[in-house]
């Protein structure tokens, strides 16, 4: 008889449960700081250049158990340095483009923009370095980070920016189709363009030794991490190193951080085994 193959989420598991956006309101800056003393939430990805982002600053250095990272914004938020200094990347109010189409398009074939993005780039990571918050992790506003312009970047430029570690925005679309229902077109069109961008991203980082998870749960949901959405994927988490990331707030999107504090979730998580990390622990 053939030896039986172990099950994918046999293993040990551990989970970075992530808030995307840290620093854009006081709503997603209070929701970040419950969730995290309340509930299951164990890092969040700073947007330096938001309204809220000293705010953020005060709450993470009151809260050192909270792993921080870079949410590295080149779309639809607000540039570090002053429009003349990145002409053709925003407007004259120093905002970014708002259509990630036409800007990814942008970025990848105008090479006059790749200087202004290196600078921007550049002006960003030593914005959070100024905080003296420990950088936990590198991540991008709507995942532009793996873009191939701006990917390329920072993988040039990884040593100088102090980059160890980056989220590798792979959902594995077959587990979501379990999971989830409703939604299928935009979530296999999310599939269709992180999946080739993981892949390529994979090696990079391998060579250059920055950490990531196998897994990031929450792509393919898009706003809808929710208590029901959780309590099916804990049971089906892989063995090995994931990452949930979600978009909590008090307002818009409360479900969302209700499902982070939710008591049913994290006995789940208790009763599973399941150990809840940052990235620096990876």
């Amino acid at each position: 008889m053939a030896p039986r193959r172990p099950s994918p989420n046999s293993g040990p598991r551990r989970l970075i449960v992530n808030a995307d956006d840290f620093g854009h309101s006081a709503s997603i800056n209070q929701a970040v700081l419950r969730a995290h003393r309340e509930g299951i939430l164990t890092t969040a990805s700073l947007m330096v250049n938001e309204p809220a982002f000293e705010e953020a600053v005060a709450l993470a250095r009151q809260n050192p158990t909270l792993g921080v990272g870079l949410h590295l914004t080149l779309l639809c938020g607000h540039s570090a340095l002053p429009p003349e200094d990145i002409p053709g990347l925003v407007n004259a109010k120093g905002e970014f483009s708002h259509n990630p189409v036409s800007a990814g398009f942008r970025y990848f074939f105008q090479r006059g923009l790749r200087e202004p993005l290196r600078r921007e780039i550049h002006a960003q990571f030593q914005k959070f370095h100024a905080t003296r918050l420990p950088l936990d992790h590198v991540n991008g506003h709507l995942h532009l980070h793996l873009h191939p312009t701006v990917f390329g970047l920072l993988m040039a430029d990884s040593g100088q920016l102090g980059l160890q570690r980056l989220r590798l925005t792979f959902d594995p679309l077959r587990l979501n189709l379990r999971l989830a229902s409703g939604h299928l077109a935009s979530r296999v069109l999310h599939a269709a363009v992180f999946h080739p961008l993981s892949a390529r991203a994979r090696p990079a980082l391998a060579r250059r030794g920055i950490r990531h998870t196998e897994a990031v749960f929450g792509l393919l949901q898009n706003a809808r991490v929710d208590e029901a959405y959780l309590t099916r994927l804990l049971p089906q988490l892989p063995a090995g190193d994931s990452e949930l990331y979600s978009h909590p707030s008090l307002d818009e999107s409360k479900h969302e951080f209700d499902a982070l504090i939710s008591p049913r979730v994290r006995e789940q998580v208790q009763k599973l085994g399941i150990k809840l990390i940052r990235y620096q622990d990876l």
